[in-house]
């Protein structure tokens, strides 16, 4: 039997992570979903709740936070973020594989998380969607219309960002969104096909 994955995708703002995740999600549905988290900041102009994320106010983080209901929390762009375990716990049970867009601060606590948790072991794979350089960032952020003062920000922790990728199982350096997908589509394959048990 094959075991359920759980995939986790990081990379600087605008290296295509969403999209990834989408596009893979909608040729192997039902097999691959993605893990919805949870967040303080507002939606964004079309995003629903419990479709994109499960938008909290600071408050109801904080008290999921001290319920120890997170597998990860981080502050990331100056809002909070997080996955509820629920969300990871009960797909991985019913043997479907999840995509999980995360920050670096995020997989860095998933790869540490996994060393202890059963749910976790043997499942984990990690994904870094690398960029040329800054200014292949900037230009990708400017074309999704975010605001100069939060391509700065972006671009900042960017920098850090980028500096994180021999941490992961796979990196790629982005190119043609349909380039960038044959590499993510061909690692969940490959990896697929290791969890035969």
């Amino acid at each position: 039997m094959k075991r359920s994955l759980l995939i986790l995708v990081s990379g600087p703002a605008g290296s295509g992570k969403t999209t990834l995740c989408e596009r893979l999600t909608k040729e192997f549905t039902p097999q691959v979903k993605q893990v919805v988290t949870a967040t303080t900041r507002r939606p964004r102009n079309g995003e629903r709740e419990g479709i994109e994320y499960i938008f909290l106010d600071r408050k109801r983080f904080e008290a999921k936070v001290e319920a120890g209901e997170f597998y990860e929390h981080a502050k990331v762009h100056a809002h909070s973020y997080g996955t509820l375990k629920t969300e990871i716990e009960e797909s991985l049970s019913s043997g479907v594989d999840l995509l999980l867009n995360i920050d670096v601060q995020g997989a860095a606590t998933y790869r540490s998380a996994a060393k202890n948790d059963s749910v976790l072991a043997d499942r984990l794979v990690s994904v870094f969607v690398r960029l040329e350089n800054l200014t292949q960032a900037k230009d990708r952020l400017m074309e999704r219309g975010d605001s100069s003062s939060e391509i700065a920000f972006r671009l900042q922790t960017a920098e850090i960002e980028l500096q994180a990728w021999p941490h992961f199982d796979h990196s790629f350096i982005s190119g043609s969104k349909e380039e960038d997908y044959q590499r993510f589509r061909n690692i969940y394959l490959s990896e697929k096909a290791r969890t035969l048990g």
